[in-house]
């Protein structure tokens, strides 16, 4: 089976495959909003109809939420199931939309030729990139590579509530050797990557009570706590000078990364003050022994992501707030335990409260950290998959973000997970004028050809 047959056969339908992705781009598939359900349901028979004419045994499957596509193909070698997502975020506001926003269309910018639509960067464009590349190894070879699963979920964008039950209820189905999924970058919108860490996150919201009701600071001034006060003093002794966050026990399980890596970061030569200075920013604050990148990806944090009590509206109003609010998130590595850390928390806030101040708190949902191990063949596979096709090297990078399902699919499935992805930092996913480069499309559907070249090898 050669590959180069594979290749030129993308490149000669390139305008069929787009033409596919704008079907699926017209399709308003909003998970969160329940005016939208039946184009959820819609998409999830598109993919149907078009996997199964790929020659995949594909269905739609109900949940209580949007359904899961699910397709079986047959082939030789190893099991891979691709993994991703056919919902999109809200439009909201519509006003900032150059134009309709499930009306997609290719235009031409200063940076390229840009497929401009919701969804088109996350994660419509991306999931196609892999069907458009069994499409064309299906079509010059009659066959697939390997064997793949396909699993499309409806409801990403508003939290996944179906993904684990129906994993659960469905492991052996699922199960493969390794799990791929399509909803990252590329690194500074350049070079090819390969995510093998996602932090974790951990959120708490925190309320201080102190007096029974508001009070005239003038009459109580002095005398009266003030749960405001006590609330900033707590959250500033959350770190100390050094950016190091001080919860006792807090970087138990936080490991070193491994040499290799840490030289392919270096590799990359991450401009930070770029980085920052694009924000209006320009000093790293995090601790201040590690690179910038380690701060976005393999260091944990601790973040006040909101603060409020008291008085916030127009003018002027001296009062002593009743009860004191605030969010804070916690980023996770390595083997830290969110459940460790929110219980240290919480000790930490009672162990700062004066008397007639007490503190109630309301977690937010928790994850731990993903790490992917590296040992599975199709790491490096895909790696040079992605350096033939791209000119550079690709790397092994981290994430500052999290994406749950990579880490469900290691403790549902017991399998590993590579995220590859091609979007841009350019590409305004979640806001107005979502868009996702013609390149990234094309090279998309290329690198995902070479890869699996290389599996079927």
């Amino acid at each position: 089976m050669t590959l180069d047959a594979v290749l030129s056969r993308i490149d000669t339908t390139l305008p069929e495959s787009v033409d596919r992705l704008m079907a699926l781009l017209r399709i308003p598939s909003i998970s969160t909003d329940p005016a939208h359900a039946a184009d959820c349901d819609r998409a999830a028979d598109w993919l149907v109809t078009e996997l199964q004419d790929l020659g995949f045994e594909a269905s739609k499957r109900p949940t209580p939420g949007h359904p899961m596509v699910v397709a079986q193909g047959k082939g030789p070698g190893p099991h891979l199931l691709f993994y991703g997502h056919y919902d999109v975020q809200p439009v909201d506001p519509l006003t900032l939309w150059d134009r309709n926003p499930f009306d997609p269309e290719l235009q031409d910018t200063p940076q390229g030729r840009v497929i401009r639509a919701r969804g088109a960067s996350d994660d419509k464009g991306q999931l196609m990139t892999f069907l458009e590349a069994c499409r064309a190894w299906k079509t010059e070879h009659g066959s697939l590579p390997c064997r793949l699963t396909i699993f499309l979920e409806g409801e990403e964008e508003s939290g996944s509530p179906s993904l684990v039950p129906f994993m659960q209820e469905n492991a052996a189905e699922l199960s493969a050797d390794l799990a791929l999924i399509c909803d990252t970058g590329l690194f500074e919108s350049r070079t090819p990557a390969i995510v093998t860490r996602l932090r974790g996150l951990l959120g708490e919201e925190l309320t201080i009570r102190g007096p029974a009701k508001d009070l005239h600071s003038g009459m109580y001034g002095g005398i009266a706590i003030n749960p405001v006060r006590v609330l900033t003093r707590i959250l500033a002794s959350l770190h100390d000078d050094t950016g190091r966050v001080t919860l006792p026990g807090f970087y138990d399980g936080v490991t070193e990364l491994p040499e290799d890596i840490r030289a392919q970061w270096q590799g990359l030569a991450f401009d930070h003050a770029r980085f920052l200075a694009e924000v209006g920013l320009s000093q790293p604050a995090g601790e201040q022994d590690r690179t910038p990148l380690e701060m976005i990806w393999s260091r944990p944090t601790c973040e006040i992501n909101g603060i409020w009590g008291g008085y916030t509206g127009e003018g002027f109003k001296t009062v002593l707030p009743a009860e004191a609010h605030a969010k804070v998130s916690f980023r996770l590595v390595g083997e830290q335990d969110p459940h460790t850390i929110r219980e240290a928390f919480r000790a930490h806030v009672r162990a700062q409260l004066p008397p007639d101040c007490t503190a109630e708190f309301h977690g937010h949902g928790n994850s731990r950290a993903g790490h992917m191990q590296t040992t599975h063949p199709a790491f490096e596979q895909a790696r040079a998959a992605l350096t033939e096709e791209w000119g550079l090297s690709a790397a092994y990078v981290g994430c500052g973000g999290s994406i749950p399902v990579a880490g469900f699919f290691q403790t549902i499935l017991g399998m590993d997970a590579m995220l590859v992805g091609f979007g841009k930092d350019t590409d305004q996913i979640h806001s107005p004028n979502e868009k996702y480069d013609l390149e990234s499309f094309h090279k998309g559907v290329r690198s995902w050809a070479r890869f699996l070249a290389r599996v079927a090898a």
